[in-house]
């Protein structure tokens, strides 16, 4: 039996077996001796195994004991990206080596206008969620430590320690081969190269157990599948929603996982390798998967009941007594583990350090980029101290959770936690009207419903305490985690996949619709969207105002002395230039960024290109798509503006003719009452003194012809009521017959004066203007005369003078005859002087003789006539204008 003592020997010589295929590979690639194989599409290939870790080695199988061929979900997801290709990855793959990114979280940053904070909010949900996956790994080797301490009665394993030293060992080798190269476009031949060995190295060790099972336990083909068949395994069970939503999270974890964007889009060398990776892969994936269900079913049949199933690829060799077949499923496994690890922590290290640890660096610095301290140093350290951390972080979550949870239980949290960039990613690459703020409202509802229903439930401990579980966050039944809006049943993990991405989605395309994209959004979709008909960046500089020697120096700070040299020697041979640095033409500080980008991110590099140069300019290309989706945006605005307008003007009209109506049933109701009023008192008059003359037999002569008198005066009240009534209501409707006849102004007035002034009690003395009463006239005399009397008429009431006088002064204007009646009282008070006109409109009704009507039909007929009459402010006393047109114009 292996001991632990020679375990540990096999992993240290394995170890040193992947450095020294690390140094050399860097090595070689330093020199420039690269050999063909370094950069082939079967390295690339090979790399993109890195998907494949210790969930896959010892996962799969203890998936397939639990849940069958649920299993193969897993390796679904991948296959379908992998056919699907030439749609998704490879547009992937060309933006990410047109803009130079580095991670996921830079390719994001750069997509919505170089947005830092969006940058620091995928970075976060990435280390986050890639925190399981990685304890995961550490779980998974001490796991199988622990196998090996149980066969060895000398020794025994204390898992917490393990797990430490695995952590620190793992931490070290990604520090060492992980960022030694700053520029990320330098590839970490090294680290890749090791990736491609481990791949080999656990396919072959997982093939091999497969084959012992299948061929040296079972018996042979045919025999392993009737055991198969009669396990719980060979029962065809399939849940639906279960199947869906881990093929979905396979898939989206594929392409989002930070390990999987480093090898598969920042590591690429060639475009063209896709082409070869889109079958190799999946055939890989085939390969490594083909003999999960054998070993699941012998192991299950022929290992003691309670036996882990994540591990029966090391105890099925074990209890056979295959120690050395046992010692390289170790190092399979180990090799899965180990390579995950490294290469996440040094995708994450590098999100961390652009997107939290420079511009925190670059905010701290008083004086600018060019004069700064060495970035280079920073950059590194930052890296180097991200990668402690993120290792530091697996090894908690393993101590808190407690590392009992199932590999596949914890794979799939991870997934859950990493698909929620993928609504941003996509919609960013596909969809040019995506924003910096639905991206950000995106991913925040998604990673906190994420968190919530599946990430804190799964931790244990207390850490999301019992009741709220049981009962819904405040005691709300329909916030529980695993049931959320009260929709009970589900899955857990069909239902977290469900809520989060739906509702992520959901804030994606509300927040992109109701924002609009910035200049540089704009700019950035057109180059994301349009990548293949783009051949330039984004936008490039004015270097104008640029010294070549401060873009030196900053240069040097970040790349290094010597790779800064060299690239200003290219440039400088480009431009075909004698003096020592190239001219900062635009075309050049583009190239710069980009190559700064490749170190520090797109985000801080634009920020300190730009610190330097202070301007920037677009493309014509680019200006003439923004140009277009500008004048349809212009147009489609100009069109809702008019279509706003024109409701506009419609709810104005609808408005004044529903506050005409108002004021017309208003009217109606008023002319009602005052009708009503006014026909009630004469009548109530008649009633009363006529019950008097009937009931009293002993009335004297006197009161009998008195009362009579009074309800013979109230008749020609009531009658002359009446009658105004009829005459304006005949005026009002147009039914109104005009006499036109000619005549003389002085016979109007004389036939006014004498009727208004009948009954000869009048004192008013009556001024007039002999000289214009030769006018001559020609409209109905009769109503025009109607007119005067009422005006006459209404002096002599209402005039408060001692000596009462009228002057009727007239005077011709153009076409027009004005006819001013000007008395010497104490005029209408101004609050009156817009009512009078209006029906039973009285100033003084103690002094009122009639109902009021007077004006509103002397308005009524000048109106018919062509004219008006208005009260005319601005005299001494009472004054009233009459307006006629000389020239024969009646209204209709």
């Amino acid at each position: 039996m292996a001991s632990l003592n020679v375990l540990a020997v096999v992993c240290l010589g394995y170890v040193a077996l992947l450095f020294l295929v690390a140094f050399l590979a860097d090595r070689m690639a330093s020199r420039g001796h690269s050999a063909r194989w370094l950069r082939s599409p079967l390295v690339y290939t090979l790399s993109l195994s890195i998907y494949c870790t210790a969930w896959t080695f010892y996962g799969a199988v203890g998936y397939a004991a639990r849940s069958g061929l649920e299993y193969i979900t897993i390796y679904l997801g991948p296959t379908l990206v992998m056919i699907g290709w030439w749609w998704g990855l490879r547009k992937l793959v060309r933006i990410g080596r047109s803009q130079r990114v580095t991670s996921i979280a830079d390719l994001l940053s750069a997509r919505y206008g170089k947005s830092n904070l969006l940058a620091i909010g995928v970075t976060i949900l990435a280390v986050i969620g890639t925190t399981p996956y990685i304890s995961l790994q550490l779980q998974s080797i001490t796991l199988s430590f622990a196998i090996f301490a149980e066969a060895d009665p000398l020794r025994s394993v204390n898992e917490t320690q393990t797990v430490f030293w695995v952590a620190l060992g793992l931490a070290v080798f990604a520090i060492l081969f992980g960022t030694r190269n700053l520029n990320a476009n330098e590839r970490h031949h090294g680290v890749v190269t090791a990736v491609a060995l481990e791949a080999v190295v656990k396919l072959v060790s997982l093939l091999a157990v497969g084959i012992f099972v299948v061929w040296g336990i079972a018996g042979g083909l045919s025999q392993t599948l009737q055991r198969i068949d009669a396990s719980s395994i060979g029962q065809w069970q399939v849940d639906g929603g279960r199947w869906a939503a881990i093929t979905f999270l396979s898939a989206a974890a594929f392409v989002c996982l930070p390990r999987m964007f480093q090898v598969m889009v920042v590591e690429n060398e060639d475009e063209r390798h896709l082409r070869i990776a889109a079958w190799a892969f999946p055939l890989y994936l085939l390969l490594i998967s083909i003999f999960v269900v054998p070993i699941a079913a012998i192991g299950l049949e022929l290992l003691p009941q309670g036996s882990n199933p994540d591990l029966f690829v090391l105890t099925l060799p074990l209890a056979e007594g295959q120690q050395g077949l046992a010692v390289l499923s170790f190092i399979g496994g180990f090799s899965s583990a180990t390579s995950m690890a490294i290469v996440a922590a040094m995708a994450l290290s590098t999100m961390v350090s652009n997107h939290i640890v420079m511009p925190i660096w670059l905010r701290w610095q008083e004086v600018g980029a060019s004069v700064s301290g060495d970035v280079r140093d920073v950059v590194l350290l930052a890296r180097r101290l991200s990668i402690a951390g993120i290792m530091a972080l697996g090894y908690l979550y393993y101590t808190i959770s407690g590392g009992g949870a199932a590999l596949a239980a914890i794979g799939l949290i991870a997934f859950a936690g990493v698909a929620q960039m993928l609504p941003s990613l996509v919609g960013g690459l596909f969809w040019r009207g995506a924003t910096r703020a639905g991206a950000l409202a995106g991913l925040t509802v998604g990673f906190a419903v994420w968190l919530y229903t599946m990430l804190l439930p799964a931790l244990g401990g207390g850490v999301l305490p019992t009741h709220i579980l049981a009962e819904g966050l405040f005691g709300i039944g329909w916030l529980k985690p695993h049931a959320l809006f009260g929709i009970e049943g589900l899955d857990e993990t069909v239902h977290a996949v469900l809520w989060s991405m739906l509702l992520n989605t959901g804030a994606f395309l509300i927040g992109s619709l109701a924002t609009f994209p910035s200049p540089l959004e704009r700019l950035q979709g057109a180059q994301f969207v349009d990548v293949f008909e783009h051949s330039s960046g984004p936008r490039g500089w004015l270097g104008s105002v640029a010294q070549a020697e401060d873009l030196m120096i900053m240069s040097q700070r970040i790349l290094g002395a010597g790779e800064a040299q060299r690239f200003f020697q290219a440039e400088l041979a480009r431009q075909g230039g004698r003096g020592p640095l190239p001219e900062p033409t635009p075309a050049f500080l583009e190239r710069l960024e980009r190559e700064l980008s490749a170190s520090i991110g797109a985000a801080a590099a634009h920020a300190m290109v730009g610190q330097i140069v202070g301007g920037s300019s677009v493309s014509v290309q680019d200006l003439m798509a923004v140009a277009d989706e500008t004048a349809q945006i212009l147009e489609y605005s100009s069109r809702l503006e008019m279509q706003s307008e024109e409701l506009s003007r419609t709810a104005r009209k609808l408005q004044e003719t529903n506050e005409k109506l108002t004021q017309i049933s208003q009217q109606k109701d008023a002319f009602l009452s005052q009708v009503s009023h006014e026909l009630r008192t004469p009548m109530t008059s008649i009633r009363a003194f006529s019950e008097i003359l009937r009931d009293a037999d002993h009335l004297s002569a006197t009161d009998h012809t008195r009362y009579a008198g009074i309800i013979h005066d109230e008749a020609l009240r009531l009658t002359r009521l009446l009658n105004d009534l009829l005459d304006l209501s005949v005026l009002e409707n147009g039914q109104v017959t005009l006499n036109f006849s000619a005549g003389r102004l002085g016979d109007v007035l004389d036939h006014a004066v004498a009727t208004a002034l009948a009954d000869g009690s009048a004192d008013l003395q009556v001024l007039r203007d002999d000289a214009t009463d030769d006018l001559r006239l020609s409209t109905d005399l009769d109503r025009l005369s109607q007119v005067f009397i009422n005006l006459i008429a209404n002096a002599e009431k209402y005039c408060t003078a001692e000596q009462p006088q009228l002057r009727i002064v007239a005077q011709e204007s153009g076409d027009w005859l004005f006819i001013d009646f000007i008395d010497n009282g104490a005029g209408i008070p101004p609050e009156y002087r817009t009512t009078i006109f209006e029906k039973f409109s009285r100033v003084s009704p103690e002094r009122a003789g009639g109902a009021g009507l007077g004006l509103a039909i002397c308005r009524e007929i000048m109106q018919r006539l062509g004219g008006d009459v208005g009260y005319l402010a601005g005299q001494e006393g009472g004054a009233f204008r009459v307006s006629l047109s000389l020239r024969r114009e009646i209204a209709a």
